[in-house]
């Protein structure tokens, strides 16, 4: 028993410890050889607060993708650069993290005013920022899931700073779209003569 209670109490430590080193000190993302290469993870100022950005690219004279990902609240930082390893080769692709998710989260920060068209102020904000640090005139806007949403608004809004627009699972009706997804499950549910599932 003894030795019980010492091991959940080296694990209670070390589960701290662990949670202190994640949210107090920088992550990273691997570095990308070349002169012209770019491979950062930092906090940038975006609309009066730190959002975590990270960009790749083999060459900053790419074209930029601005990628806007999906959620509410579901990252794609942590683990972008093992899917679009192709894609750094032809262009500088810029992630970031929305306005209270993931590293641009703030324990002391309100967010009892965070709403979509906030959100689609952090996106005009942001292109203009990457627009400028980049020298670009224009930025190809990509939107994933709940991320089509914001993106869709944002180009809407302002044309002139995209190349191009490229929505993937691409949000239109969110209520209609639910609504056929229950009738869907309860269709399948009725037809596998799954009737209690059917019943709630």
């Amino acid at each position: 028993m003894r030795k019980i209670k010492r091991l959940i109490k080296y694990i209670g430590v070390v589960t701290i410890l662990i949670f202190i080193l994640v949210l107090f000190f920088p992550t990273w993302t691997s570095k990308i050889k070349g002169a012209n290469s770019i491979s950062v993870l930092e906090k940038v100022e975006i609309n009066g607060t730190k959002q975590q950005i990270m960009i790749r690219g083999h060459d900053i004279n790419n074209p930029v993708i601005v990628y806007v990902h999906g959620g509410p609240g579901c990252p794609e930082t942590p683990y972008a650069a093992k899917y679009q390893k192709l894609l750094e080769k032809d262009f500088t692709v810029v992630h970031y993290d929305q306005r209270g998710s993931g590293k641009s989260y703030h324990f002391n920060e309100d967010y009892s005013n965070l709403t979509t068209d906030l959100l689609v102020e952090d996106l005009l904000e942001l292109t203009d920022y990457i627009a400028d640090r980049f020298d670009k005139e224009k930025v190809i806007l990509v939107g994933y899931s709940f991320g089509t949403y914001l993106a869709t608004k944002a180009a809407h809004k302002a044309p002139e700073k995209y190349e191009a627009y490229i929505g993937i699972g691409q949000v239109s009706n969110i209520q209609e779209s639910e609504i056929d997804n229950l009738k869907y499950t309860i269709s399948e549910a009725k037809k596998a003569g799954n009737i209690e599932d059917v019943s709630y």
